[in-house]
């Protein structure tokens, strides 16, 4: 680990300015990700921003009948409240889905959404990565790919997002609050919130430099049946190949979002519409543009029968 400079943020102003004034700074937290990341020296920064002693580790009600979660609530506060558990149950249930319970105990709701793939070839620095270092090419592509993206790839990163926080958030229509260096904030559709890779994989969501996370909101309940199911190679502690987050409806309507199968968390609208014709008619749709590998293509298959699974759990 290289030596950086530390300081502890007053405001959330303060901490966005501070990263802006220093290129590479980084704001730490719960450090879950970001301390193993300058380990291995892929995220060297020469400066740390402290921001647990800011006051954003509340979950409190909405105007509009909706949550407002602090950026430093700890994902195993936001999977045991009370509100979360009868409303937004998804997202307690993809929460329970991460991790241990130590890292949940640590892990924050921002620097959940921040996190960074665990594309192996990421992590080696001794392989090409675009993601790690733009222009160097991606080893993924034509190397061990079994994990990886199978639609919303690019010929320049073929990662995924590992989040199964996020993948709820996007289910739930959650919305991002921000504050910029220069003190104004913003509200950020978490749809719009992290991008695909194209031929920037190293940009990996629509913040700005500097720009620092200080809630996320959720809408209203939306009622229905709500499901978390997660496939992977091991019963804890392991990445999704594919995770499936719905809400359905007793009228067989509803919403789905994927985890394990692009570089964020996947959710086709019109593939939606077609819940009521089945697991089969929404895959089709859901990936009608993918672009497996050899190694992946079992993905397809294992995403239609993870999605008419959760169909029929919400059948009870």
């Amino acid at each position: 680990m290289r030596a950086f400079t530390y300081q502890r943020a007053a405001s959330p102003a303060e901490a966005a300015a501070a990263a802006l004034k220093t290129p590479g700074a980084k704001f730490i937290a719960g450090g879950t990700n970001l301390l193993d990341l300058m380990k291995l020296e892929i995220e060297t920064p020469p400066h740390l921003i402290d921001v647990n002693g800011l006051g954003l580790d509340k979950i409190e009600p909405t105007k509009g009948g909706g949550l407002r979660i602090g950026a430093l609530v700890r994902n195993t506060d936001l999977a045991a409240d009370a509100k979360v558990r009868k409303d937004y149950a998804v997202l307690s249930r993809a929460l329970l889905a991460g991790a241990s319970g130590q890292l949940r105990n640590k892990a924050t709701t921002a620097g959940n959404l921040l996190q960074r793939t665990r594309c192996p070839y990421f992590y080696d620095t001794n392989q090409a990565c675009n993601k790690r270092l733009p222009g160097s090419g991606c080893s993924a592509i034509g190397g061990i790919s079994r994990q990886h993206a199978v639609v919303g790839a690019s010929t320049a990163c073929i990662a995924t997002h590992p989040s199964d926080m996020a993948v709820a958030m996007r289910l739930l229509d959650a919305k991002v609050e921000t504050v910029r260096p220069n003190g104004q904030t913003r509200v950020i559709p978490i749809a719009d919130f992290h991008r695909l890779p194209g031929t920037t994989p190293h940009i990996e969501t629509s913040l700005q430099p500097g720009e620092f996370i200080t809630a996320v909101t959720l809408p209203k309940p939306i009622g229905g049946t709500h499901i978390y199911t997660k496939v992977r190679d091991r019963a804890s502690y392991a990445f999704a190949l594919v995770s499936v987050a719905a809400v359905i409806q007793t009228d067989g309507t509803g919403r789905i979002a994927l985890g394990g199968v692009a570089h964020k968390p996947w959710r086709v609208e019109a593939a939606e519409k077609e819940l009521p014709r089945g697991a089969k008619a929404v895959s089709a749709k859901l990936f009608a543009n993918a672009v497996p590998t050899p190694e992946n293509r079992f993905k397809l298959t294992l995403a239609e029968r993870t999605l008419a699974a959760a169909l029929l759990e919400a059948k009870g």
